[in-house]
């Protein structure tokens, strides 16, 4: 069989490099995004992947870190805004139900 990598990298598997959490953030941008959390989060997984390509892995590791803390304190704070938001919607419509007999 022919060798297509580099002498000695058969089966060898690069370490992959820190992670930047980019469709997170893209996806908190746009879905949830309470006090703009989901954009600073996507800005900082920006910089992880700009930092990735200049091949600096500890730069990209502290962007990284800090867009997962971001979109963890995002989803979180928008999913409970959504919550309360439908509780309210059902209550009033309730409320405006009631009204009606």
């Amino acid at each position: 069989a022919p060798a297509y990598g580099p002498p000695g990298t058969a089966g060898e598997r690069p370490e992959p490099g820190p992670r930047d959490f980019v469709l997170w953030s893209l996806f908190n941008t746009l879905f949830c995004n309470p006090f703009c959390l989901g954009f600073v989060a996507l800005v900082f997984s920006v910089k992880a992947r700009d930092r990735k390509i200049a091949q600096d892995p500890a730069g990209a590791g502290s962007y990284g870190r800090k867009a997962k803390q971001l979109n963890i304190v995002a989803f979180c704070l928008g999913t409970v805004v959504t919550i309360i938001c439908l509780v309210l919607l059902v209550q009033s419509y309730k409320m405006l139900e009631a009204m009606k007999h």
